[in-house]
């Protein structure tokens, strides 16, 4: 975890499509970015941020998100998602995240993501289907 420090940043995007809207994940009725849709941008934002300084093998997993949906946003909008690391407690890495779409701010809150070994982790996970 060499190179992990407090104020990384990361970002990701996408443009909301049928696809990724509460209409078709489930989530609600109308044709607007989804809130889990949103989440896993604000998720991807701050993987992506710190894979890179991680060891071969290992990754991170989601362990716990607190997130405000603020404002619906409509098919053929781009939305953006940034994190920053704000704490490294062992492997236990805390982000604080936003979601944007153009200048509005659409989403924001808390996540945590554990660093794993991916082959150690995927094993137990496996291992409860018996």
């Amino acid at each position: 975890m060499s190179g992990l420090v407090p104020g990384l940043k990361g970002s990701a995007q996408t443009e909301v499509v049928f696809e990724n809207t509460a209409a078709a994940v489930g989530s609600g009725a109308l044709e607007v970015f989804a809130t889990p849709s949103m989440i896993a941008l604000m998720e991807k934002a701050a993987l992506e941020s710190v894979q890179p300084f991680l060891e071969e093998g290992q990754g991170t997993v989601g362990t716990e998100l607190n997130v405000s949906h603020l404002a619906a946003t409509p098919v053929g909008m781009t939305v953006r998602a940034e994190s920053e690391l704000t704490e490294i407690d062992g492997r236990m890495l805390r982000f604080k995240v936003e979601a944007w779409a153009g200048e509005e701010l659409i989403g924001r809150g808390t996540h945590q993501r554990c660093v794993v070994f991916n082959e150690r982790f995927l094993a137990k996970a496996l291992a409860k289907k018996g």
